[in-house]
C-alpha cells in the first residue's frame, strides 16, 4: 500500500498546469449571470470557481490558466492582482467564445509540451483525482477522461479503459456521462484547427477513429455537481447546510450563514437554506426562508421572500416567492 501512495504522488508530481474552463455563457442560470459570470456565482460565502482552484491546487497544480468571455472585469474584481492562494491565475480572455477545443488552442504556447488537467469551472465535486491520473501516466493515453452518471447525457462509450465512441458516432451507444475534468498530452494542439470555435467533443470522435489513445476512468463516489439550474444551486447550498464540505477546501468561515460584514436586524427571522452574503443588509421584521443574497443586496423591513437568490446590490422591497431579483 505505501509503494501504490509514493507511485500515485510521483505521477501526481507530473500534472503542474491546469486550464479552467470559465468562459461559458451561463445561459441555464439567467437572470442570475446577467452581471456575474456563472463561475463567480456565490455557494455560501465563495466563489464557484474556487473550489475547482483549490481542488487543482490540493493535488500539486502550480500554474492555472483561466479562460473568459462575458463580464472579465467581473474576475478582476474577484481575484485582486491575479491572486488566489499564493498562486498567480493566468488570466485569458476570449473576444470571440472559441468553446472547449478553441480555447485550448488558444493557449497551446502558454501550455507548451507538458500535459495538462482542464477542469470546468462551473462544476463543484469532491471526487478523487488520483486514480484519474494514474490512469493516465500508467497507459499513455493522450487523453484521459473523467467520467461517471451525470445525467448529462454525454454518451461516452468505454470498453476496458478506453473510450471507443462519443454520442454515438460509431455506432456504439455510451453509457458513460464526462465528469467535465480531464487530462491531455501536447498532442492534441495539432489536432485542434487555429483561431476555430469549436467544441472538443468532434475533435476526440475524430481521433477515436484514427486510433488516438483517448481513455476513461469512472469516478462515481463523492458529491458532483454541475450548477447548471437554480434547482441545483439550491441543491449544492442545502448539502453543505447539512454538513458536506470539499476536504480539499482550506479556508475557514466560509460555510458563515451570515457573512461577518453583513448586518441583520435582531427581529428579522432567517428559515431553512438562507445565506445572506458579504455587505448584505436585512430590515426590521424581514423573513427570509430558503433565499440567498448576494453581495451587497439590501432587503428592506418586513420584506418576506421564500425561494429567491437577490442578486449583487439589489434593494429589494415587498414580498416574493420563488423569483431571481
Amino acid at each position: 500500500m505505501g509503494r501504490d501512495k509514493g507511485e500515485r504522488g510521483t505521477l501526481m508530481a507530473k500534472i503542474t498546469q491546469a486550464f479552467v474552463l470559465g468562459a461559458g455563457l451561463g445561459t441555464r442560470l439567467r437572470p442570475l449571470t446577467e452581471e456575474l459570470p456563472k463561475p463567480l456565482v456565490p455557494i455560501f460565502q465563495k466563489p464557484l470557481i474556487t473550489f475547482a482552484l483549490d481542488h487543482l491546487i490540493d493535488i500539486g497544480v502550480e500554474k492555472i490558466f483561466i479562460n473568459t468571455h462575458r463580464l472579465p472585469e467581473r474576475f478582476a474584481e474577484a481575484f485582486p492582482e491575479n491572486r488566489y492562494a499564493e498562486k498567480t491565475l493566468h488570466f485569458v480572455n476570449e473576444p470571440v467564445l472559441l468553446e472547449t477545443g478553441g480555447g485550448i488552442k488558444n493557449i497551446e504556447r502558454e501550455l507548451g509540451i507538458a500535459p495538462f488537467i482542464t477542469y470546468s469551472g462551473d462544476v463543484l465535486t469532491e471526487i478523487d483525482l488520483r486514480p484519474l491520473i494514474a490512469e493516465h501516466f500508467t497507459s499513455g493515453n493522450d487523453v484521459t477522461l473523467a467520467l461517471r452518471h451525470t445525467g448529462l447525457g454525454s454518451a461516452i462509450a468505454l470498453r476496458d479503459k478506453r473510450v471507443i465512441d462519443i454520442s454515438n458516432r460509431y455506432g456504439t451507444p455510451g453509457e458513460f456521462d464526462f465528469a467535465n475534468i480531464a487530462i491531455w498530452e501536447s498532442s492534441v494542439f495539432s489536432r485542434i484547427p487555429a483561431k476555430e470555435k469549436i467544441s472538443f467533443i468532434p475533435i476526440l470522435g475524430d481521433w477515436i477513429g484514427q486510433s488516438g489513445k483517448i481513455g476513461g476512468v469512472v469516478l462515481e463516489e463523492g458529491k458532483w455537481f454541475n450548477l447548471g439550474s437554480r434547482a441545483e444551486y439550491f441543491e449544492v447550498h442545502r448539502a453543505i447546510l447539512n454538513g458536506w464540505r470539499p476536504a480539499y477546501v482550506k479556508e475557514k468561515n466560509w460555510t458563515a450563514q451570515i457573512h461577518e460584514t453583513a448586518v441583520v436586524d435582531p427581529s428579522a427571522e432567517l428559515r431553512g437554506c438562507s445565506v445572506v452574503g458579504k455587505d448584505c443588509r436585512v430590515g426590521a421584521g424581514a423573513v427570509l426562508e430558503d433565499s440567498i443574497l448576494w453581495q451587497g443586496s439590501h432587503i428592506a423591513s418586513h420584506v418576506n421572500l421564500i425561494g429567491c437568490i437577490v442578486r449583487a446590490r439589489k434593494n429589494v422591497s415587498g414580498n416574493h416567492r420563488n423569483i431571481d431579483i
